[in-house]
């Protein structure tokens, strides 16, 4: 009895604390305040591993109150998805908007619609949006997403490493 116990509370502290690297933000919270320049700290090629497979992300230096870049992600040495994704600043804060596309470049969203993951708040070199977070850490990017099913949800870590092309 004592160790489920212990396994119980060793499992109730490793989410509690592993859900702390995401926030998020109810529909009526105004966003937090920040300019995408303040992320140029994110430009560069990123290798890593999440969702069980392979990851690249690229992210171009801003440009005009924007980053846009592009993500890969493959399992068994197949393309399974991609995404579109661009810092957008409106006012004094800014969102991050994205499309999948299918490994056919079919697109998971209607024409009009957008992933969107709003501002919450802006550190050195960390960034908390609505439901995701981004922590560069030397040559190293920790990106965790907060995936919701109907089944529940759970935070997805990626482990990136700066590549080079």
């Amino acid at each position: 009895m004592k160790s489920i116990i212990l396994s119980l509370a060793f499992f109730l502290l490793s989410t509690q604390s592993f859900s702390q690297e995401v926030k998020t933000l109810s529909p009526d919270e105004n966003p937090g305040k920040g300019k995408v320049s303040e992320l140029d700290w994110l430009s560069g090629y990123w290798l890593g591993t999440g969702l069980g497979g392979e990851c690249e992300e690229v992210w171009l230096p801003q440009k005009d109150g924007q980053m846009m870049g592009t993500f890969r992600f493959w399992n068994d040495g197949k393309l399974q998805f991609t995404e579109f994704f661009q810092l957008v600043e409106f006012g004094d804060s800014f969102t991050l908007k994205l499309k999948h596309y299918g490994a056919d470049l079919n697109p998971w969203e209607e024409n009009e619609e957008w992933t969107e993951f709003r501002l919450i708040e802006v550190g050195e070199n960390k960034v908390w949006l609505d439901g995701l977070t981004m922590e560069r850490v030397g040559d190293q990017m920790n990106v965790w997403v907060l995936m919701r099913s109907k089944n529940g949800d759970h935070v997805e870590k990626f482990e990136y490493q700066k590549g080079n092309f």
